[in-house]
This record gives C-alpha cells, sequence and structure tokens, in this order.
C-alpha cells in the first residue's frame, strides 16, 4: 500500500514521504484520476440504461428476447466477447482503440440487459439502481478517504460469495422472500 500520505511514515523510512508540496501534488493527481474514471464509468452505465430502456420498447427485442434464438444469444454474450478482446488486446490496442471498444460494451450491454425491462416494473428497477448506486458511493467514499489496504478481505469475500450461492440455492427450495431480500442485500455489498 502506498504510504505517501501516512502520518505515521518518517523520511527514511518511505522514498515517497517527502515535501508536504508533493504529498498534495500527488494528493491532486489521485484525485483527478479518480473524477476521471468516475465520470467513464457513470456515463457507460447511463448509456447502457438508456439502450436497455430504448431497445426494450421496440417490437424486435420482444421478439429476440423473448424467444430466444441464436440472434438473442449473440446479443447476449457479445459483451462478453468485447470484455476478453479489451483484456488480451490491452497492450496491443490504442488508447482510442480501447475507449471505442468501451463505448461499444456499454451499447453491447445495453441491448444484452433490454430484458430486464421486460420483465421488472420501472420501479423495482429504479429501486435497485439507487439502492446499489448508493451502496457503491457510500463503498467508494470510505475506501477513498479512509486509504485502508483491503487486500486481505478477498478470501472473507469470496467466502461470502459462496455463501451467497448457497442460500440462493436454499431459497430455490424454500421460496422465501425475506431471505431474497436478505441474499440481495448481502449480495450488494459483497461484490
Amino acid at each position: 500500500m502506498a504510504q505517501w500520505s501516512d502520518p505515521r511514515v518518517t523520511g527514511t523510512q518511505s522514498s515517497l514521504a517527502g515535501t508536504r508540496a508533493g504529498d498534495v501534488a500527488v494528493d491532486a493527481g489521485l484525485r483527478s484520476h479518480m473524477l476521471k474514471v468516475y465520470n467513464y464509468m457513470a456515463s457507460g452505465v447511463l448509456l447502457t440504461g438508456i439502450v436497455a430502456m430504448l431497445f426494450a420498447q421496440t417490437e424486435l427485442a420482444r421478439n429476440l428476447m423473448v424467444n430466444p434464438s441464436l440472434m438473442s444469444w449473440v446479443i447476449i454474450l457479445s459483451p462478453l466477447v468485447v470484455v476478453m478482446a479489451m483484456s488480451f488486446g490491452q497492450g496491443k490496442f490504442s488508447a482510442a482503440t480501447l475507449q471505442a471498444m468501451f463505448w461499444g460494451f456499454a451499447v453491447l450491454m445495453g441491448l444484452s440487459l433490454a430484458r430486464i425491462f421486460m420483465m421488472f416494473t420501472g420501479e423495482s428497477i429504479a429501486q435497485t439502481f439507487f439502492a446499489t448506486s448508493a451502496a457503491f458511493a457510500g463503498l467508494s467514499l470510505w475506501a477513498y478517504t479512509t486509504k485502508k489496504d483491503i487486500s486481505g478481505w478477498g478470501s472473507f469475500l469470496v467466502m461470502g460469495m459462496v455463501g451467497l450461492i448457497v442460500a440462493s440455492i436454499v431459497n430455490i427450495f424454500l421460496g422465501s422472500d425475506t431471505l431474497g431480500w436478505v441474499i440481495s442485500c448481502a449480495g450488494v455489498l459483497i461484490f
């Protein structure tokens, strides 16, 4: 973990701990970078949502998503192909190509998520979106302001994910709405 802003670190303990002006410059650069990342992600999520909502209102979407066909599977799996291409080609593609692929991914993800707008009410989608957004914003703000190293949480969170899967399978047979709600809340926090 970077210790550039840790007041317990002396100048001899870290090569990054220097003048206070250096810390401020690093903090400003980090803040600028994080703002840019969050702006891209928020724009991508917004584009995905708009595409999903608009595509769900078309007759083509109803035909493709209600009656599964080869084309519906292509639409559903295409975001995965783009993510794999971006991952494997990260060092080979230019920044402009990767950015175009990101926007393409957002559109394809919107097409593949259009079925959600056909299956659920707008109110339930909005509740889920705002609950997840609030959890993400709160946890992100907490992580940014505390600057804690949470890499040790990995094994605990994987165990939590396994517990969620087991609880979900059990709830298939129980059909408990309360357990389903608890699983949903725990899933938001774990992921």
